[in-house]
């Protein structure tokens, strides 16, 4: 599998969000967050800021899923990635 051009190939990551106070988010509360956090499984051919096994935060609403040999993906451009951890 190969991405072409800006696009990245991600899986999400669930992720548990703890308030400063020490309370759990449900998965409910979590969907008004704008962000998602993912890690990169392969970028495409003229991505130039991350790479593989990048952590990053990229916004929810950018891109699309597809499966793959089973496996389900989320594909995004370069420019959708706010944050690289």
């Amino acid at each position: 599998m190969k991405p072409i051009g800006k696009n990245l190939i991600i899986i999400e990551i669930e992720e548990e969000i703890k308030t400063d106070s020490g309370l759990l988010l449900s998965a409910e509360d979590t969907k008004d967050l704008r962000y998602k956090k993912g890690e990169i499984v392969k970028e495409g051919t003229d991505v130039d800021v991350v790479k593989s096994k990048d952590l990053v935060y990229y916004d929810k609403r950018a891109g699309y899923k597809m499966v793959i040999d089973g496996k389900q993906y989320t594909i995004i451009q370069e420019s959708d990635v706010v944050v690289v951890l």
